[in-house]
């Protein structure tokens, strides 16, 4: 798991190098029958991101543009699999630090963000009762 600050005005993709040299828990080497797997949205759809996934090691999973639509009109009632993003943000934003940004500085906001990702993990591991 990783985290990194950027503008909201930057693109996602570009901040893909940036995320993965964040990384804090060492991963296992890659090997033939355990890759290292990678799973991305649309927006991260670009040769960029494939190439720098790559010399990393992951194996990149990215939807194609249109892909998803295609599933729609071929599986009846296909819903997105995004509610694993969505419930990570919808748990960050209950912090309202986070949700109104009022550090100046990005450090002090990424402190915040990394005790706050803290603070789910020990909740979500059922450490607090």
């Amino acid at each position: 798991m990783a985290v990194a600050v950027d503008g909201a005005n930057r693109h996602d993709m570009k901040m893909t190098e940036g995320t993965l040299q964040a990384i804090v828990i060492e991963r296992p080497e890659p090997t033939e029958e355990d890759p290292q797997n990678l799973c991305l949205d649309k927006g991260f759809d670009s040769a960029e991101v494939r190439e720098l996934l790559a010399a990393w090691g992951y194996t990149a999973h990215i939807r194609r543009r249109g892909e998803e639509t295609a599933a729609k009109e071929r599986v009846p009632g296909y819903r997105a699999r995004r509610w694993v993003v969505e419930r990570t943000h919808s748990w960050l934003n209950r912090f309202r630090r986070l949700l109104i940004r009022w550090e100046k500085k990005a450090e002090n906001y990424l402190a915040m963000l990394h005790f706050a990702c803290a603070w789910i993990t020990f909740r979500a591991a059922g450490l607090f009762g």
